[in-house]
């Protein structure tokens, strides 16, 4: 599969973890770009985005691999500008920044994880 975009987890904020139990969802972003945020998302690398990510691609989480069932309006935006999106996983989602996926079970979050978006 075709690789559309590849980063690095670097930091895992104290509430990441919180918000995936309570939400399932995992809010990333480019490392450094937004200090006030660093306490609620997964700070990432920075990457350019090769190509929009759409409904029927794959997201791979370090080892778990998720089926992309719909991206919201901004989402592929929000990634090129500032590597932002929010993650939602094997629930409901209807937010313009979020994209939903479904799996087996939600994400290990650590450092060093790379988190991919791969083309159908």
């Amino acid at each position: 599969m075709e690789t559309k975009y590849e980063v690095t987890v670097t930091a895992i904020g104290n509430l990441a973890r919180t918000f995936l139990e309570n939400n399932s969802s995992v809010i990333i972003l480019n490392e450094g770009i937004r200090p006030n945020l660093s306490d609620m998302v997964l700070e990432h690398t920075p990457c350019e985005l090769k190509e929009n990510i759409e409904a029927g691609d794959f997201l791979k989480f370090g080892s778990r691999e998720y089926e992309i069932v719909s991206v919201g309006d901004v989402a592929n935006d929000t990634i090129r500008e500032e590597g932002h999106c929010t993650l939602v996983f094997n629930a409901q989602g209807s937010m313009p920044g979020q994209i939903i996926v479904k799996g087996s079970a939600p994400p290990m979050l650590m450092t060093g994880a790379t988190i991919a978006f791969l083309k159908k």
